[in-house]
């Protein structure tokens, strides 16, 4: 399997609001701060808005912090914390709700907007602590990795049923990985221990119940944010054995990846969350370990390039 890498010079386009204007694709931009500083945080849209939910605080204490990013005023306002302090949590809005799980518990959350209300519904049958791949396929859930088990575990969650049901496990055990769905099809990315786990991407099927291994990614790292635009994976920062800036896109069409600008910011430990072509990446890990930041970044995907 081919891959192919390519660089392209990147701009930082200070523009918090730019109300009115179209975003221009491959550019990064600098957004208001998230009020909190935060790493090892889930995020995830609801209703046009980004959702913060938990993680470690700058002094690498669990929060129940929940913030919401508002992409048409570039403003936070507060929401209902979390019913528990966590972190390496995750996120997922299935069947217009949002949901909240993973982290140190098995625990999982839903949100009423309108009530401004955690609720509890039933529990994942595994932990999927230090950050699991969450993907989102016809209003159900796919979780796969995190630590608490073997480290490949994968379960689905169906919101109508309010069950969790095993699936067979990944190939590669990891955690401090990242997943998306393009096509139906649910992609894990990147994750540790080792070096197997950095660099592996898996796709499952659902039709077939079934993984398949495809083409590594060239810069292997954890702790990453992964958002997938245009049937496209995109994969940002990371960590060990450096902190890392990179930013890879995966195009299964080809089963190759493509090097686009760096972070302007490198970090880990934070969750990418995508409003219609561009992917919202705040808070985060300034440094290896703890490193809790506010900063508030997001990139305009690349409408065009292909590998």
């Amino acid at each position: 399997m081919q891959r192919i890498l390519g660089f392209l010079g990147f701009i930082v386009v200070h523009c918090p609001m730019c109300l009115g204007a179209e975003p221009a694709c491959g550019q990064w931009r600098v957004l208001a701060p998230m009020p909190s500083l935060r790493q090892e945080l889930s995020t995830a849209s609801l209703n046009g808005k980004v959702f913060a939910i938990a993680g470690f605080d700058a002094n690498g204490m669990s929060t129940d912090t929940v913030e919401v990013y508002d992409p048409e005023t570039d403003a936070w306002t507060s929401a209902a914390p979390l019913p528990i302090a966590t972190n390496h949590n995750v996120a997922a809005v299935a069947g217009g709700k949002l949901y909240a799980f993973g982290g140190t518990s098995n625990r999982t959350f839903v949100y009423d907007p309108e009530q401004n209300a955690w609720t509890d519904v039933a529990p994942s049958l595994f932990m999927h602590g230090n950050t699991a791949a969450v993907g989102v396929i016809n209003d159900r859930i796919y979780v796969a990795g995190g630590s608490g088990g073997i480290g490949n575990e994968f379960e689905v969650y169906d919101p109508s049923t309010d069950t969790w049901s095993a699936l067979a496990p990944m190939g590669v055990s990891r955690n401090h990985t990242g997943g998306g769905v393009i096509d139906g099809k649910f992609y894990v990315v990147g994750g540790r221990p080792g070096s197997d786990a950095a660099s592996a991407l898996e796709v499952y099927d659902p039709e077939t119940g079934a993984w398949r291994t495809l083409a590594p990614m060239p810069t292997g790292r954890s702790g990453i944010g992964v958002g997938v635009v245009n049937g496209k994976l995109y994969v940002f920062g990371g960590e060990d054995p450096r902190l890392f800036s990179d930013v890879e896109v995966y195009d299964p069409a080809t089963d190759t990846w493509l090097q686009l600008p760096p972070m302007p910011t490198p970090r880990h430990g934070m969750s990418a969350t995508v409003i219609g072509n561009v992917i919202y990446l705040p808070g985060g890990g300034v440094r290896q370990g703890f490193g809790a930041t506010n900063i508030n970044e997001a990139y305009v995907a690349d409408c065009s390039a292909t590998p």
